[in-house]
């Protein structure tokens, strides 16, 4: 039950890159905080962030109506972080955000935020961004005053992005380059966790829609560039076919786990940048954090020697 002393916050994907930040922030305003999610386990690491019994592992996939609507009684604030690159878009990404939504509603809940993806479009040929916008039309039908936010490529310490390709970098004698033109326009993941709790905090944020993006944007190109120039390796950019790299992930997204897929490759060949015009993090009073400012600091172990030269040169 929800009292003026117990502020209860419900958070789905909370051990994910993004939730942990997202529950730090939750627990430091004095929030009683659910991290819902198939695994429980998964999230007991982040019990630590809080005092006693603040936060609270519970198993509740979003697909799950009935483990969603315990996981939702009582809570103030439902922020839904759900979200996959493979696999079954349609329960998880398109259906998932309603049946979260619609609980939250059902509940009594004052805030709801979705973390979508820039780039959502009903219209998209690839199944990500269609089930991405799904989610999005599912929401506001059942939560009108949600808030939606959209995230450009998301970086930081846990990232699969620059870190992903800073490993390449230290294993192939060249940088594969695919779809070297596309933009993009990283942003922080303490930005996108302060942006979810000024979601939660701010009247003038319902129902309005944002995206995230940082102060620079980059081409997949100087992407590679610049974890090349920050780990200091040398090695040559060599743009590959559209055609080989499709034939390549045709057979890889039949793994468990593939590292390239047909989806991700449409994605690929679309721009990820904030909207003109869009709302974005100035608009929720958020200073954008460069990459300049972060990534090489996490990426110093990518190093020849493992960055222990810098640290005995220092």
């Amino acid at each position: 039950m929800r009292t003026a002393d117990r502020r209860v916050a419900t958070v789905f994907g909370g051990a994910g890159f993004i939730g942990r930040y997202v529950v730090q922030r939750l627990a430091a305003q004095d929030y009683i905080v659910r991290i819902a999610g198939r695994d429980p386990l998964a999230a007991r690491f982040l019990c630590t962030q809080g005092r006693v019994g603040q936060i609270v592992p519970l198993r509740a996939a979003v697909t799950d109506a009935a483990a969603v609507a315990r996981a939702v009684e009582g809570a103030e604030v439902v922020v839904n972080l759900v979200g996959i690159l493979h696999g079954d878009f349609e329960s998880i990404q398109a259906r998932g955000p309603g049946i979260v939504a619609q609980a939250a509603a059902a509940a009594g809940a004052r805030r709801f935020v979705q973390v979508s993806a820039i780039g959502a479009d009903a219209s998209s040929d690839s199944r990500y961004a269609r089930s991405k916008a799904e989610g999005e039309a599912a929401v506001r039908a059942a939560f009108p005053a949600a808030t939606i936010l959209r995230p450009s490529v998301v970086f930081g310490a846990e990232d699969n992005f620059f870190n992903r390709f800073a490993g390449m970098a230290r294993l192939l004698p060249f940088m594969p380059v695919v779809s070297g033109d596309t933009k993009f326009q990283p942003v922080f993941v303490g930005d996108v966790a302060d942006a979810v709790l000024a979601a939660v905090a701010r009247d003038d944020a319902a129902g309005r829609t944002y995206e995230l993006g940082g102060p620079r944007v980059m081409t997949m190109r100087e992407v590679l560039r610049f974890i090349l120039d920050t780990t200091r390796r040398s090695k040559r950019l060599v743009d590959m076919p559209m055609g080989l790299m499709g034939f390549q992930a045709g057979i890889l997204e039949k793994l468990p786990n593939p590292p390239l897929t047909t989806d991700q490759l449409k994605l690929l060949g679309r721009d990820n940048v904030v909207g003109e015009g869009v709302p974005g993090l100035a608009d929720l009073g958020i200073a954008p954090t460069s990459v300049e400012a972060v990534v090489p600091g996490y990426l110093r172990r990518f190093r020849p020697g493992g960055g222990r030269r810098d640290v005995a040169a220092a």
